[in-house]
């Protein structure tokens, strides 16, 4: 199906059309296509490719979840089956969906699909810097931060026109750059500072305490998943065991992160592993396993001059007691909350 800027669509939606080019001013470009739709009255605005074809289906479906999603951002996901997809645009395409869920805690199963509808008020909310092609990843992550809603919609067979690539050295340069962007975008969703949010969220107490462990506690009396707690719970515990000296808490910032898991939680449950205790039975641990038999001595030689070898036994160690150690506190976090709520249940 061929549309053409500021065509009309069925059922009376008030959408923008606007197809947009690969170039390095796709961003001003969208920009100017939002003020364009804006001035004439729209409130969504539809983003095509110019050498992509989409059927009538397709735009159908696309249509009705806008009807049924009015402030949500409607995104396709494309059919490459029996589709000639290069490996590099198929790697590239995976890469977008792994960054995607890590900085947001959302799945999607097609983040480069161009074929993508705009409500045209997070545009009025949003602080959008970027001008070129990470225009849309800029959009898409800052969106989710801000709560609006994601949808996907299943297209039909994807078909592409041929169509130069541009040279080799630009295409290396825009994603190295998009490639910085979404590390830069990484960090920034690890850190407690809040997001700049269109939707009020649902849930609270995602930010960083400076105490952890009372965090803990107040979170047993929220409104929770006591599932998701113990989940958590136990993903701390288990990173915190392992002998990931100085990377504990961006490891799990960034594993809660990508699995959806409450980060305040993970974080707070991870302090229980802190040295020496748990340090010290792993290293006994991970020394039985080598020798047969317990480390009695602590002294320069065995700690200081053999620093390394009690490194190795603490990661030998770890691999046993790590999963023993998350599975006893998660469903210790999962009991109390369990019961903290049924208790809370009889009250009210």
């Amino acid at each position: 199906m061929i549309l053409t800027n500021g065509d009309e669509q069925p059922n009376g939606l008030d959408i923008w059309i606007y197809k947009a080019s690969r170039g390095i001013n796709r961003g001003n470009s969208i920009l100017a296509a939002t003020q364009t739709a804006r001035q004439k009255g729209k409130s969504h605005l539809l983003i095509l490719e110019n050498d992509e074809s989409y059927t009538a289906d397709d735009l159908q479906k696309i249509f009705s979840h806008v009807q049924k999603f009015p402030d949500a951002i409607i995104s396709g996901k494309r059919n490459f089956i029996n589709t000639n997809e290069s490996w590099s645009h198929h790697s590239w395409r995976q890469l977008s969906n792994f960054w995607f869920r890590l900085q947001t805690k959302q799945a999607l199963k097609d983040s480069t699909c161009s074929l993508r509808v705009y409500p045209i008020y997070i545009f009025n909310h949003l602080k959008l810097y970027q001008k070129g092609l990470s225009f849309e990843v800029e959009v898409l992550v800052k969106s989710s931060w801000a709560n609006i809603a994601l949808k996907e919609v299943e297209l039909g067979q994807y078909y592409r026109s041929p169509h130069h690539r541009g040279n080799f050295i630009k295409r290396l340069l825009q994603v190295f750059y998009i490639t910085i962007l979404n590390l830069h975008y990484t960090m920034r969703s690890i850190t407690p500072i809040p997001h700049r949010t269109i939707v009020r969220p649902k849930e609270y107490g995602e930010n960083i305490s400076l105490r952890p462990l009372q965090s803990l506690k107040a979170l047993l009396t929220e409104n929770k998943s006591p599932k998701q707690l113990a989940a958590a719970g136990g993903l701390g515990v288990f990173l915190g065991t392992l002998p990931l000296i100085g990377l504990h808490t961006m490891l799990i910032l960034f594993t809660s992160n990508f699995f959806r898991l409450n980060k305040v939680a993970a974080i707070s449950a991870s302090q229980l592993c802190m040295p020496p205790i748990v340090p010290a039975l792993c290293i006994e641990a991970g020394y039985y396993i080598r020798h047969g038999t317990f480390l009695t001595e602590i002294s320069l030689e065995t700690i200081g001059y053999q620093a390394f070898e009690r490194l190795f036994e603490w990661f030998i160690g770890s691999l046993v007691l790590a999963p023993l150690f998350s599975i006893i506190i998660g469903f210790a976090i999962y009991l109390t909350a369990k019961l903290i709520k049924s208790k809370k249940r009889q009250i009210a």
